[in-house]
């Protein structure tokens, strides 16, 4: 199996889009490093990849919540002897409601794998990728990222702070070899939604993409180095109308559609 280029590392790649940019990896020639938490289908998804592309597949089980979680996982790809040339930070998740109503617990848990984990995991290996004078960092942030979102406020902010931190980071690493890239995925067609309990609006159903394609747009424009990088034409509107329409109309419009749709 081939080794020659370094690794992609995937976290949150069990599922979804996670899963969907293991397979546009895997299908470049790139060995794989897969982290999330359930290694039954890490395993899985492993042995699949190796066979199909071969290339090696090593899957790694962590709850990037847990403490210590990422040094841990930092330590774990360096006993295998495994350099890093790309990292996607995919693993995250969202929360649905009213924050008044929220089990803060499980808010703070997402909070930590939607940022804090992801800047970790960021910091721990650009600066080994800086080292080498390469590498690609994907980060997969969400449409929602452009706009306080009602009901899922919580869940908006993380995101935000994804995009703030990504492009920030992108101009320091400038002239290192070492290019930050961000993902903003509008509604996808993957477990999201059942794990938020949320209910999409009816007006949105047209801008809904399958993973599949939302990873391809990813691939390609980490492996371009670009800054960012917004799936279908619906999603890039609504990234264009969040700068230039008033801010209090666009979350009033949001707050309103995502009410409706959820009974509230």
């Amino acid at each position: 199996m081939s080794a020659a280029r370094g690794y992609a590392l995937v976290t949150g790649a069990s599922s979804g889009i996670g899963l969907a940019i293991a397979r546009e990896l895997a299908a470049k020639g790139y060995s794989l490093v897969l982290v999330a938490r359930r290694k039954d289908r890490l395993d899985a998804l492993a042995l699949a990849l190796a066979n199909e592309h071969r290339v090696d597949a090593v899957a790694i089980a962590f709850d990037l919540a847990a403490s210590g979680a990422v040094p841990a996982l930092l330590e774990a790809v360096r006993a295998r002897g495994l350099d890093v040339e790309v990292l996607v930070n995919n693993a995250g998740f969202g929360m649905q409601g009213r924050f008044l109503d929220m089990d803060m617990a499980e808010v703070e848990r997402m909070m930590c794998v939607n940022a804090s984990a992801l800047s970790h995991l960021t910091q721990l290996f650009a600066r080994e990728m800086v080292a080498r004078g390469h590498g690609y960092v994907l980060n997969v942030a969400s449409a929602a990222a452009f706009l306080p979102s009602p009901y899922v406020s919580a869940y908006a902010a993380t995101k935000a702070y994804v995009m703030s931190f990504s492009e920030a980071l992108g101009y320091e690493l400038r002239g290192t070899g070492v290019s930050v890239t961000t993902l903003y995925p509008g509604i996808t067609t993957t477990e999201f939604n059942d794990v938020a309990r949320a209910a999409t609006p009816a007006a949105m159903n047209l801008s809904i993409l399958p993973a599949s394609a939302v990873a391809r747009v990813g691939v390609r424009a980490m492996f371009k180095r670009r800054r960012a990088a917004v799936p279908g034409f619906i999603n890039k509107l609504n990234a264009i109308s969040c700068t230039v329409l008033p801010r209090g109309l666009i979350v009033y419009v949001t707050g309103k559609l995502l009410g409706r749709a959820n009974g509230w």
